[in-house]
């Protein structure tokens, strides 16, 4: 009997929806603040291209047995190695720190009396707890089914006038103009919808679904992968890819409609975007909007810590996967838990949460190239992916990635600095 498309959708679901984490909602809405619909295309643009990079990890995953990093440090020097696995961990560190901030200040919006301090350790504590302690199994089910918190977005838009004749005008028409805010913004953009994080948990959280039914070893794993699972993978991460865009572009259209209209430009957090909201879209779309960032860092932040982890056990050989109990893997829940402990501490020594929350997706978006180049060089080698390797098409689009990312990268570099 054919699976349905709820079953068939998991780790590819959750890392779309891991995407739109509060440090992508407070770029999104500056997008729309900022530039109207004028840069609504890019939620339509990026979406191929950022669905095609995913497929590519999970393929690895499926076609190896083994996560992105384990690839990268069979077949690449350990300066490579190290250097990828590295700045991973340094910008997951820094998105985890603006996503614990973003929360807290989200949830003072609903209960201002409550402690930012207190709010920042309880958030790190719950996911923590959750990553550690919960069975894998249940999890998975966990994070899947936060997944619908996004729609929280989708809804909110329905309750502001909008002209839809001019948001598909722009969504199908694109519009740029050259400035150095305008170059930022689009690199934000990218990094955080094709953001290094993603790459190493889809391909690893291919691998703990394959452990999930019973495939213990990478022999059994590779020899058990089939065109029907690389099917079914390709329906999970393009519904999963095709959900964060499209909450992408609501939360553009929503700010666009209501602040960009009435000349409020200066948006610089999730928060100050629900805060933005409210006089012109009223108390719903603010309560959906700050009940989002909650929902959103809840799923994103274990995502943040968890890819990480991953890739740095992987480097080091070290016993890795949420499968695993504590005792068991103690090195891998000990680079979550350095992760966290690291992201708390962003928040307490005077860094400004708003430049944390643009930093954090500029650094992102820096970053994806290399990432992506050694992505595309992996799924392509028959060596390592035998029947599995890319086609004509996924490697045209994935060069396209590459090179797009390289140069928005560089532009944001130069505009800085």
């Amino acid at each position: 009997m054919e699976k349905s498309l709820w079953k068939k959708l998991g780790p590819g679901l959750i890392t779309g929806a891991a995407d739109d984490d509060p440090s992508g909602i407070a770029t999104y809405s500056q997008i729309g603040a900022q530039t109207g619909f004028g840069l609504i295309w890019l939620s339509l643009f990026s979406f191929p291209l950022m669905a095609v990079v995913q497929e590519m990890c999970a393929r690895i995953g499926l076609a190896t047995g083994v996560g992105l990093a384990a690839n990268i440090k069979k077949y690449y020097p350990k300066k490579i190695l190290y250097l990828c696995t590295g700045l991973l961990l340094f910008a997951n560190v820094f998105n985890i720190g603006a996503d614990l901030g973003a929360m807290a200040k989200g949830v003072q919006l609903l209960f201002p009396n409550f402690s930012f301090g207190f709010l920042i350790f309880l958030f790190a504590i719950a996911s923590l707890i959750l990553q550690i302690f919960v069975p894998y199994k249940q999890y998975a089910k966990y994070l899947k089914y936060l997944t619908f918190i996004l729609f929280a977005y989708v809804v909110s838009v329905f309750s502001v006038k909008i002209d839809w004749g001019e948001v598909l005008k722009n969504t199908i028409v694109p519009s740029f103009y050259f400035s150095k805010e305008m170059i930022i913004l689009i690199c934000a953009a990218l990094g955080t919808t094709i953001s290094p994080y993603l790459f190493f948990w889809q391909s690893s959280q291919e691998v703990e679904e394959q452990i999930l039914h019973g495939e213990k070893t990478i022999q059994v794993r590779i020899a058990s992968t089939t065109m029907e699972d690389i099917k079914t993978m390709r329906i999970d991460v393009w519904s999963g890819m095709f959900i964060s865009n499209l909450v992408m572009f609501f939360i553009i259209a929503a700010c666009a409609a209501t602040l960009f209209k009435n000349g409020i430009i200066n948006i610089a957090t999730a928060s100050d975007a629900a805060l933005a909201l409210r006089p012109f879209a009223g108390d719903f779309a603010f309560t959906l909007f700050a009940l989002g960032i909650l929902g959103t860092g809840l799923l994103a932040i274990p995502v943040l810590a968890g890819s990480a982890s991953y890739a740095i056990s992987e480097s080091f050989g070290w016993r890795e996967g949420l499968y695993r109990k504590l005792k068991q893997a103690t090195s891998f829940y000990g680079i979550i838990i350095v992760a966290m402990f690291l992201g708390i501490l962003l928040n307490f020594i005077g860094l400004d949460p708003i430049k944390m929350l643009i930093y954090a997706a500029v650094l992102n978006g820096v970053i994806s190239p290399l990432m992506i180049f050694f992505i595309i060089h992996l799924s392509g080698n028959e060596e390592v992916m035998g029947n599995f390797k890319n086609k004509k098409i996924g490697n045209i689009l994935g060069w396209l990635t590459f090179i797009l990312t390289s140069l928005v990268g560089i532009g944001a570099v130069v505009s800085i600095f």
